[in-house]
């Protein structure tokens, strides 16, 4: 299983599919602030079912290995906007106590929580919030960003979703910084700076929940595949960065608009997926 996969193909055939997924990934991490992970965990399913992985392992493998590469993407995002000044480090440290424990409990009980009703209320937040960008509601000028506790609370909650769920947490930290009045670009900046947290924070959690397990494939660390991690990273942080110079470039008001749309795509691929 370590070298060779479905129909008896070299690992370093996959490692062109991973590479090419990671590139994809990368740009719009940059240019969106966003993690990847509700793009990259479909086709992580997909690619190593592929290689003939036990189906009652890749989606563990999948949704583990797509937080540790969202580490790197998040890394590589947060060096690109902050050079150009777009991220509100005050937000994101009152936002991270929460975060680093919501990371844990997410990834705790991903297998316990009832996954329809998760789906059902998940993709209700996330249409709501997409409708709002898409009809660009404004919010009241006089609301901000709240105090460190409950800054913490929330990021608690977008941590929680978001190890659950393997997606860097942009698609709701995004639009609660919208709702708070901070402005897009910088809105984006500061969510790729949340991911990281998050991301650290669900890795830990899949490492120690698949540690040991008989039935994972070799070159393995929990629920993280290693031979994926490598690919999709090194494209990845490659790319990363000019999808942070495009989100520079481009109008506020059309970012706002790619990033509803995604919102929609990603609530309802999750949706029937789980459903």
């Amino acid at each position: 299983m370590a070298c060779r996969g479905h129909a008896g193909r070299p690992l370093m055939e996959w490692l062109g599919y991973y590479l090419a997924l990671g590139a994809f990934v990368g740009f719009f991490a940059g240019m969106l602030g966003i993690g990847g992970g509700g793009v990259m965990v479909p086709l992580l399913v997909w690619l190593l079912e592929a290689q003939g992985m036990p189906r009652d392992t890749v989606l563990h493998l999948s949704v583990g290995t797509s937080m540790a590469t969202i580490l790197f993407t998040s890394a590589s995002s947060v060096r690109a906007h902050s050079a150009r000044g777009a991220v509100r480090w005050d937000i994101a440290w009152r936002m991270t106590p929460g975060i680093l424990i919501g990371g844990l409990v997410g990834s705790a009980i991903a297998n316990v929580i009832p996954t329809v009703l998760f789906a059902a209320l998940f993709t209700v937040m996330v249409y709501a919030a997409s409708g709002n960008m898409l009809i660009d509601r404004k919010p009241k000028p006089s609301r901000t960003v709240p105090g460190p506790i409950g800054a913490s609370a929330v990021g608690f909650g977008i941590s929680a979703v978001s190890a659950f769920a393997a997606i860097g947490g942009a698609f709701i930290t995004v639009p609660f910084m919208l709702y708070c009045n901070v402005p897009m670009m910088q809105a984006i900046g500061t969510a790729a700076v949340v991911g990281f947290p998050i991301a650290l924070a669900g890795t830990v959690g899949f490492i120690v929940g698949g540690w040991g397990s008989p039935v994972l494939p070799a070159w393995s660390l929990g629920y993280v595949y290693l031979p994926a991690l490598a690919g999709i990273t090194v494209a990845s942080v490659l790319f990363a960065p000019l999808g942070a110079m495009a989100a520079h470039k481009l109008p506020t008001k059309i970012l706002k608009r790619i990033f509803a749309v995604l919102l929609f795509v990603f609530a309802t691929k999750m949706l029937v997926g789980m459903l």
